[in-house]
């Protein structure tokens, strides 16, 4: 009768070793991609928000400082006057042209669901962390970098190219039936639940930045977030500059044609001199459209022949727009007005469509929809 071979005894406890190690691994992975990806989304949500949002801001300070300087002149007290020059030392003065161009473009705020899947994997395989020899953490570090350049403006391509150019070094753990085993999984255990512990602390920490909570608020259309704020920003500036009117000695502003004022003259006439504004019934047929709305907004209904680029890409994309005068328009003007600041701040003649494609449907304006079938307005 032939010996046989022991088999391996069955240990329980290795075993229960082995699944929280491999499930706390997954666990560290995903919640490092996760806090890598909303790290990128923050930074450049707030490259954006201050790339179109800025002048709006500027705007408000120097409202601001002239209705201070107003009451000032008015009054003469010594208070008033203080506050007038705290107002006017508020007031940024304005970028010069060369020192915009030197700003970094704003890019999509979310790299997609491919660009996580392979920086996922590339975590997974050459995490500096994964190994306890000083050069290879060197040579891995370098290599992650490259991966954390590529993954903060979503190229993929780039991730899938990384991908391939690595190669797996020798794994630093003892072999699954040796005796060390045990004490290594316990060790790795440890380390990685510190892992989830900081990175979880990160994610807490971001989302309670001023961008992250402004962030957050709609995470998947954050561009929806900016119009909304340029139309409150658009209405504050015009409760300003009403204000503001009120305080010269030329008086009111115009009435409107009902006796009243009108805050959308206000808002388009008085407020922003820089932002010219036109009624969607008087764009002229042949006019150059630039719609910045999203993708789903635009096949709903749109105008046939309009420029189609997203307000999220819009600065990336800036070489594509026509040299001529444009006229922007998004769904109801927020958008919009942000752009056309935008533009007229770099020297292009751009006009702000009034109410934008709310107010093209109501003066009987043509649109058409990707589909073919009926256009509205979403």
């Amino acid at each position: 009768m032939s010996a046989q071979s022991p088999a391996v005894r069955f240990d329980p406890e290795r075993q229960q070793l082995e699944e929280q190690v491999a499930a706390a691994e997954l666990a560290w992975l995903t919640l490092d991609v996760d806090v890598a990806t909303l790290r990128v989304e923050i930074d450049n949500f707030a490259l954006l928000h201050h790339q179109l949002l800025g002048p709006l801001y500027a705007r408000l300070d120097e409202l601001d400082a002239l209705v201070a300087e107003a009451r000032a002149a008015l009054s003469g007290d010594p208070e008033d006057l203080r506050l007038a020059a705290e107002a006017r030392a508020r007031v940024e003065p304005p970028i010069e042209p060369e020192l915009r161009e030197a700003e970094p473009d704003a890019r999509r705020v979310r790299p997609d669901r491919d660009a996580q899947r392979v920086y996922r994997e590339l975590a997974r395989r050459a995490h500096p962390d994964l190994t306890t020899d000083e050069d290879e953490r060197e040579r891995r570090s370098a290599f992650i970098a490259r991966a954390n350049e590529a993954y903060a403006v979503g190229d993929t391509a780039a991730l899938e190219q990384l991908a391939q150019e690595w190669s797996t070094s020798p794994d630093s753990a003892p072999a699954e039936d040796a005796a060390e085993r045990p004490d290594w999984l316990r060790r790795r255990l440890e380390w990685l639940t510190g892992r989830i512990g900081a990175l979880a602390t990160e994610q807490v920490r971001l989302e309670m930045t001023p961008m992250g909570e402004l962030l957050l608020l709609d995470r998947q259309r954050p561009e929806l977030l900016l119009e909304e704020l340029a139309e409150r920003l658009l209405a504050t500036a015009a409760d300003r500059q009403a204000v503001l009117v009120g305080l010269l000695p030329d008086g009111p502003a115009p009435a409107s044609h009902n006796g009243g004022t009108d805050p959308k003259d206000q808002e388009s006439h008085q407020v922003f001199a820089q932002l010219p504004t036109i009624a969607a019934a008087s764009v002229p047929a042949d006019a150059p459209l630039l719609d910045v709305r999203e993708q789903d907004e635009w096949d709903a209904g749109h105008v046939d022949g309009a420029l189609h680029i997203p307000i999220g890409e819009l600065i990336a994309r800036i070489e594509e727009l026509p040299e001529q005068k444009l006229y922007v328009m998004c769904r109801v003007g927020g958008r919009s007005a942000q752009v056309v600041q935008y533009l007229v701040a770099q020297g292009r003649e751009a006009v702000n469509i009034d109410g934008g494609m709310y107010a093209w449907e109501a003066a009987g304006r043509p649109m058409v929809s990707a589909s073919g079938g009926t256009a509205f307005v979403l």
